[in-house]
């Protein structure tokens, strides 16, 4: 049983009544005038929660304490088991570590003279031994959280377009790139200079590559001293091979330039997966190749899109790509020990 309270406070008393509480303003007489109200709690057992109510309103302030709190929880669930903090491991490091830059060919500190830019066709002689590819070696290193993401996006994309509807867009996407490629290749290798024009409109730019040629416009307005494009390069002592969309000066800086086309934007390097690696196995492969007489230490990463909106530059300079280069070798060890 509640204790009846009277508690006078802005004109108002609050009266508990059984297990209710009713609020009743009053007038200079004190004559309460508010109607009976039906309590939400007027159904409760009172008598069932008796004792609750008694060891709650006994004290203002909680007999519990931290600790005994703690020795009821010990004494329910058992002591507490604090884990163990892994032991840190050091970043794994390539067992031969082959240096990135040919120490015998010097770094180009001027633009050469202006020529025709280098395309070495890519010659698999079927009499010599077979040649990894860097796609394929990248494809066949995957981690297996890289293996996951991607199953799982096969999946969605199945589930929304079918086998067949996922086929077709696979066979589309494969296409715009290749034409996209094609496209920029005649625009790069022109006799007249493409800055300063809407490229999208040139006779070259067939309407499928429209979007993507405006894309990447504002980069071109910086690319300069064109010196190779799809031109095959080989690693002869690590036996690797590529083919290196383009080697040219981005903003005075002599970089190999990979164009890549996405569905969605892809503004940090980061969310360019493996390209930086791929990168980095091209211009090491290109630095190790008798057909170029030149060194490259920086990489540039163009990602353009297909509605046309500004492409993504990611610049890779010189340390990076030597961290990147670090990782190529090591996917190169684990291709030849599987």
């Amino acid at each position: 049983m509640f204790v009846l309270n009277r508690v006078l406070f802005a004109g108002s008393i609050i009266v508990p009544e059984s297990t209710s509480l009713t609020v009743c303003h009053f007038s200079a007489v004190h004559r309460l005038t508010c109607p009976r109200r039906n309590s939400p709690y007027s159904s409760v057992d009172s008598e069932r929660y008796s004792s609750l109510v008694k060891s709650v309103m006994s004290s203002t302030v909680s007999s519990q304490t931290p600790e005994t709190l703690q020795a009821e929880d010990d004494h329910v669930y058992g002591p507490i088991v604090k884990a163990q903090t892994p032991p840190r491991t050091e970043p794994r490091l390539p067992k031969t570590l082959h240096p990135f830059i040919n120490s015998e060919r010097t770094l180009e500190t001027e633009e050469p003279e202006a020529g025709p830019p280098a395309r070495i066709l890519l010659n698999r002689n079927k009499s010599r031994p077979f040649i990894p590819s860097v796609t394929r070696i990248l494809q066949q290193t995957l981690s297996p959280e890289q293996i996951f993401y991607l199953e799982r996006w096969k999946r969605r994309m199945i589930a929304e377009l079918g086998e067949e509807g996922f086929n077709e867009y696979s066979q589309n996407i494969f296409k715009q790139g290749k034409l996209f490629h094609s496209t920029l290749e005649d625009i790069l290798t022109s006799a007249d200079t493409w800055r300063n024009k809407n490229l999208s409109e040139t006779p070259q730019c067939p309407p499928e590559a429209q979007g993507y040629i405006q894309s990447i416009s504002h980069v071109l307005e910086d690319v300069s001293a064109v010196r190779a494009i799809e031109s095959s390069v080989q690693h002869g002592s690590l036996n690797y091979l590529g083919i290196v969309d383009c080697v040219a000066r981005y903003r005075g800086v002599l970089c190999v330039i990979d164009w890549k086309t996405s569905e969605k934007p892809k503004p940090f390097l980061s969310n360019t997966y493996d390209n930086p690696v791929q990168v980095a196995a091209y211009a090491g492969a290109l630095n190790n190749d008798g057909n170029y007489k030149y060194q490259v230490e920086n990489g540039l990463i163009v990602v353009a899109y297909k509605d046309g909106s500004p492409a993504h530059a990611h610049k890779i300079n010189s340390e990076l790509m030597s961290e990147y280069w670090k990782t190529w070798l090591l996917r190169l060890e684990d291709y030849r020990e599987h």
